[in-house]
């Protein structure tokens, strides 16, 4: 099962949503058979977007309203791109003996070369300083890959084996994964996931893994990832494991993009609140810019679609658009950390969230 909502140890957690919809097609679906560097200082943003009278979230979850602005590219000695995506907090200070600070933050340019980068902090609200040894994973890995671009970096805590597990993609239809005992220097592993896996895939990346027990798979992970099935549209997909290493994934999506009125959907991270479990996602900015939310049940028999999740604003820095969320607590607060505005144009925030 995962942990409960919000996470322990600083997985970072959403902010008040703005305003939320439900989606009138919101009945239950079948499961398919088969889940010393320079200083990127946060900077607080009294002109950032309004926070509209919240309701409650869907599912029961805290409200989330922007807060701050975490990581910045032109602040960033490591800046290959001019852009950066995807972050994942990790709460580190009951984890490793010696950490940097008490959270890592995890991110990546996603253009050519990418690479995959850290930042750390004492707060979730930050400030968050960057590493000077970035990027800590480059797009050539001898003998073990050389492809244009590394990104998307998602960590795990394996309690198994008292380790930092990070996914990766590079290039967009491969998947990869490498461990660490400290969360800097990494060990290669191996691909867990290519465009092979799926039905007429083009592309598998964007995957984050928790820990989550499906008995009847006899898993003990589930992976969500983004798929294109050669339609230029994006789905959620997903897969299960009892290792975190080996794989099996299903023929078919956990959010079809059509079920709830997008072009493309990705980014799913698992939450789990009052015995159930749930998905968020993204959407992209020409279905809204939002973030959704769609409980699965502990079993992920369910496909009940809640609706919106984050209501992304206007104004910057999200300017219409939040995208692939990441959750967790800072001293009993619930927090989200996510990418604030345009695809590739955009930083890296965090929302802090209000029952």
């Amino acid at each position: 099962m995962p942990e409960p909502y919000p996470y322990p140890s600083g997985d970072p957690a959403p902010d008040p949503v703005r305003r939320r919809t439900l989606l009138r097609a919101a009945a239950a679906v079948p499961a398919v058979l088969a889940a010393g560097g320079a200083a990127g200082a946060a900077s607080a943003a009294p002109s950032g977007p309004a926070a509209p009278t919240a309701a409650a979230a869907p599912g029961g979850f805290p409200d989330y309203t922007y807060a701050r602005t975490l990581l910045t590219p032109g602040d960033l000695t490591y800046n290959p791109t001019g852009e950066i995506i995807f972050p994942c907090v990790r709460g580190v200070y009951d984890r490793l003996p010696d950490p940097l600070g008490r959270y890592y933050l995890y991110y990546a340019p996603h253009d050519a070369p990418g690479g995959i980068c850290l930042a750390y902090g004492d707060s979730l609200e930050g400030p968050f300083t960057e590493y000077a040894g970035n990027p800590l994973v480059r797009n050539e890995w001898q003998p073990h890959y050389k492809v244009s671009h590394v990104s998307s970096p998602h960590v795990l805590w394996n309690d198994d084996v008292k380790e930092l597990w990070l996914y990766f993609h590079g290039e967009n239809d491969t998947t990869r994964l490498a461990r660490s005992q400290d969360g800097i220097h990494f060990t290669y592993d191996r691909t867990v996931l290519t465009t092979a896996d799926q039905p007429d895939a083009t592309e598998t990346s964007y995957a984050r893994v928790f820990r989550h027990d499906l008995p009847a798979r006899g898993a003990r992970y589930v992976m969500t990832f983004m798929v294109n099935r050669s339609t230029d549209h994006r789905d959620v997909g997903w897969g299960w494991s009892p290792d975190g290493r080996e794989w099996s994934f299903s023929a078919e999506p956990l959010i079809r993009h059509s079920d709830v009125g997008a072009v493309n959907v990705s980014a799913g991270h698992l939450l789990h609140r009052d015995g159930s479990t749930y998905v968020v996602y993204h959407t992209d900015k020409g279905s809204g810019g939002n973030i959704l939310i769609t409980e699965l049940g502990d079993d992920f028999s369910q496909r009940n679609h809640l609706g919106v999740f984050y209501d992304s604003g206007s104004a910057a820095p999200e300017n219409g658009r939040a995208a692939a969320p990441a959750f967790g607590t800072d001293h009993g607060v619930p927090y989200m950390v996510y990418e604030a505005g345009e695809r590739l144009k955009g930083s890296i925030a965090v929302a802090r969230g209000r029952a």
